[in-house]
Parts: C-alpha cells; sequence; structure tokens
C-alpha cells in the first residue's frame, strides 16, 4: 500500500496557515501500519539463528589476557589474543583470563584514594593481620603488599577454589613463619630480607597448592611497635643504643691501649733480644780470643807470657794517675813527699 504523501502534506500546510501545526492522527497511522505485510515466520527464525552463532561463535582475547576453553564444562585449550572461533553456547565456553595484569593484595592497612593522591590507612578488612610474634617474644606491626600475575590459567581456574583466599592465608602464614624466627630489632631493620625470603616461601606454597599464580614481589610497609608499648619499645631502644655507644667507646680504648703496650713489649722483646745476641758474641769473640792466646801460649810459653804481662800493664798503668819509681838504696823518703806539689803542680 502506497502513502500519499502529497495530499498528506497539503493538508499540513493547510492547518498551519490557518492558525498552527496539527499533527497527523495517530490512530490512523497504526492502521496503516498494521496493514503491511512483514516476512513470513521461517525467514525471521532463520535470521535470528544467524545472530546467534555469529554472536556465539566468534569471540575476541585482548593482548593483556588468554581465553580458556570448555566443552560441555570440560577444559579442551587456550586461546591466544586475538579473533577466535568457537562452537556455540551451550557447547563451548570461554572465559577470558587477564595474564599480563599485576594483581595487589594489602595486608594490615587499606589504600585510600582521594582524587589523585592516595595515602595508607591502617585496619582494613584483616586489621589484625599485621599483629605478629617475633622471635624474641615482641610483639610487631609488620603491614605488606603482595603482587602477583596469573602464569597458568588452566590451574588458576580449575585446581583452586577460592585463589584469593589462599592466596591471603598462605601469604599470612609465610609472613608470619619468616618474622617468628627474627628479632623485634631485624623485623624493623632488615625489611628487604624479610620481603624477599617471604616471597619464596609464599611461591613454593603455592606452587604445591597448583593455584597457577606466580608471586611477583613482596613489599615492607614501615614495621613498628603496637601504640600501648611503644613508649617502652622506645625506652629499651635507648638503653640499646646507650650500650652500644659505651661498648663503642671501651673498644676505642681498647684500640688504643692495646696496641700501644703490643708495640711496647715487642720493642722490650727486641731489646732483649738484640743483648742477648751482643752477650752471646762477645762470649764467642773472648772464648776465641782465649784459645788463640792458648794455642801461642802452648808455642811460646815465656815469650806469650811476658807479651801478656806486657800488655796487661799497658793497659793497667795509664789508670794508676801519677807513678813514682825510688831507688832500693833510698833511706830518706822525706825530700820525695812534695814531688807533687813541684812547680805549682796540682793534685
Amino acid at each position: 500500500m502506497n502513502w500519499d504523501w502529497d495530499k498528506l502534506k497539503a493538508k499540513q500546510e493547510r492547518k498551519e496557515g490557518e492558525g498552527g501545526f496539527v499533527p497527523p492522527d495517530i490512530n490512523k497511522i497504526m492502521e496503516k501500519f498494521k496493514k503491511i505485510k512483514l516476512p513470513g515466520g521461517p525467514i525471521i527464525l532463520l535470521i535470528f539463528i544467524l545472530l546467534f552463532f555469529s554472536t556465539s561463535t566468534f569471540y575476541t582475547v585482548a593482548v593483556d589476557e588468554v581465553g580458556v576453553v570448555q566443552r560441555f564444562g570440560k577444559y579442551v585449550r587456550t586461546t591466544q589474543p586475538g579473533l577466535n572461533f568457537k562452537f556455540p553456547s551451550g557447547i563451548e565456553k570461554v572465559t577470558k583470563v587477564k595474564v599480563r595484569r599485576v594483581y595487589k593484595e594489602e595486608f594490615g592497612f587499606r589504600t585510600v584514594r582521594r582524587d589523585v593522591q592516595t595515602r595508607a590507612v591502617s585496619g582494613g578488612e584483616n586489621k589484625n593481620v599485621s599483629l605478629m610474634l617475633t622471635g624474641d617474644l615482641n610483639v610487631a606491626l609488620v603491614p605488606w603488599i603482595v603482587q602477583y600475575r596469573i602464569k597458568d590459567p588452566y590451574k588458576f581456574l580449575f585446581k583452586v577454589h577460592d585463589n584469593r583466599r589462599l592466596l591471603i592465608d598462605m601469604s599470612e602464614a609465610a609472613m608470619r613463619l619468616v618474622v617468628g624466627d627474627r628479632s623485634i630489632n631485624e623485623v624493623i631493620s632488615k625489611r628487604e630480607e624479610i620481603a624477599i625470603e617471604s616471597r619464596n616461601v609464599l611461591q613454593a606454597e603455592m606452587d604445591r597448592a597448583e593455584s597457577g599464580i606466580n608471586i611477583v614481589t613482596i613489599e615492607m610497609k614501615k614495621t613498628n611497635v603496637p601504640g600501648p608499648v611503644q613508649p617502652s619499645f622506645n625506652e629499651v631502644n635507648q638503653a640499646t643504643q646507650e650500650k652500644e655507644k659505651l661498648i663503642y667507646q671501651a673498644k676505642e680504648d681498647y684500640n688504643k691501649a692495646i696496641p700501644a703496650a703490643r708495640g711496647e713489649a715487642e720493642r722490650t722483646i727486641k731489646a732483649a733480644e738484640g743483648y742477648a745476641l751482643d752477650r752471646v758474641n762477645r762470649a764467642k769473640g773472648d772464648a776465641s780470643r782465649f784459645k788463640a792466646f792458648y794455642a801461642e801460649y802452648a808455642k811460646a810459653k815465656d815469650v806469650t807470657k811476658r807479651r801478656l804481662y806486657l800488655e796487661s800493664l799497658k793497659d793497667l798503668l795509664p789508670k794508676l794517675g801519677d807513678k813514682y819509681i825510688v831507688d832500693a838504696d833510698q833511706k830518706n823518703l822525706l825530700p820525695l813527699l812534695n814531688l807533687g806539689k813541684q812547680n805549682g803542680a796540682k793534685k
């Protein structure tokens, strides 16, 4: 049926000229639409079937994910990024898993985002998870962050019922295990070492559970002690620092005194060794000289005896001072008493 658009338009223009626009009769328009003949039912059904197959058999996988295909609920394959084909819904089902996204779990605090600024707030979903007992029986607040990726989509989807709950429980267990082997001072000062060791422990547990999760890193936040024991802990730290200061001063004095004493002892030992060597060499020289004298004495006793006598007098006489030789026939010694005072001589 054709529409007489010219008559309708002329009628509308006439109405406008008379005083405004008058819309056409809605009931008449609906009756005309009902008289239009639509295609048959089989064609419409075929169109719906084609649309259903086109939308349920072709799918697109993004560059940061993979598609896990199940056929009647059973895993059959993993598809890579791009356009892929599968059997219609009801036969095969695809689940898209983001394997390049880095997921994050926070423990002992939660991040609050306001516009572009973020801040950490203590507490959160598990407010007591960061409260831990250290190896020296102290209590510490140990907040941390776990970042992870999905490395095996098949294990991630089918091996573990709740991967997130498993990760949370295993992460807490691993952190408590590592912190429980260290003192409170190590927990505060060696956060990077604790993070590395807890990551290794957590990764081993996740692999053992076949979770398909790869732990990228564990980041330790600021570690502290609970508020009620903070003053006491500060006093202990001050006492520890004072102790270390005194120990350092004692070591400094030790390092000054001990090397000096060792040097003095070494010098005394070297002097004694030199004196002993000198005495031994002198004794050996005297013994060798005596042996030489004895050999000469054995060859010519009178000559050697006289030579030794003269040499002894040569050494002795200069030490005696003034010497007076008196004739054996001299009877009066008085003239000799003033010999040393003649010519202003001094004793």
